[in-house]
């Protein structure tokens, strides 16, 4: 499985993908993060909320329509 959020590590911590950020709105929406600091426990309970993530994102039947990279 392809995890395209990994492939942006090995630029460094400075760069990071702004998936879905295809209008200007939502450009600014995303760089509105820049403001955002994150301590220790901030990221250990985001850490702890992806970590209980698991399943697919869509039905099988859905994913015939998205996946592009099974073709």
């Amino acid at each position: 499985m392809r995890h395209p959020e990994r492939e942006f590590q090995r630029f460094g911590d400075d760069v990071v993908p702004l998936i879905g950020a295809r209008r200007r709105d939502r450009l600014a929406e995303s760089l509105g993060a820049l403001a955002l600091t994150l301590d220790r426990e901030d990221l250990a309970a985001l850490e702890n909320l992806a970590s209980s993530v698991s399943g697919a994102r869509y039905a099988k039947a859905q994913m015939a329509h998205v996946d592009s990279e099974g073709r």
